[in-house]
């Protein structure tokens, strides 16, 4: 039997700085009540949420969907850099340009279609740095990361062509 983990999350609503009893802070109606919220996980620093703007949300602050498409980039980009340094690879720079595709029934129920991560790595020279191999790695992490094997909907990987830093005169 395999490790179990757990997650405390902590989400409360209205968000700290709201007056309790305010007009905003009451669901009296769909037009009047604060999207925003407080997402606060121990000993770390909190998150502000809010709902997508689309949805009547805050866009200075987070919304579940942004912060869904960040957690799946976020678990390829820790695969694929535990896999780079197992292989001994080394990446100087990550960056991934991702985005996620959520369709909205005409009831209101939705669901996303589709996330797409477009990962664009730096490496340092070597045998290593080649596309093959970050292919093969990025297709390693894919298949790894807890969180794209969780969801029902397709995440596609879409690597930017490799790039390897200048060799250090």
């Amino acid at each position: 039997m395999g490790a179990h983990h757990e997650y405390t999350v902590a989400v409360s609503w209205p968000a700290s700085g709201i007056e309790p009893g305010s007009p905003e802070a009451v669901t009296s109606s769909y037009t009047a009540y604060t999207r925003d919220h407080d997402v606060a996980l121990p000993g770390r620093p909190g998150i502000p949420g809010s709902a997508d703007p689309a949805f009547r949300g805050d866009p200075g602050r987070y919304s579940p969907e942004d912060l869904f498409v960040a957690s799946l980039s976020q678990c390829h980009m820790l695969w694929f850099l535990h896999l780079a340094a197992e292989s001994g690879l080394a990446v100087r720079e990550y960056v991934d340009d991702a985005t996620g595709t959520m369709r909205v029934e005409s009831r209101g129920e939705g669901q996303f279609t589709d996330v797409t991560l477009r990962p664009r790595v730096v490496v340092d020279p070597g045998p290593r740095a080649t596309d093959e191999h970050v292919a093969d790695l990025h297709h390693r992490a894919h298949a790894l990361c807890f969180l794209a094997r969780s969801v029902n909907f397709s995440v596609i990987v879409e690597p930017a062509p490799l790039h390897v830093a200048e060799a250090a005169a």
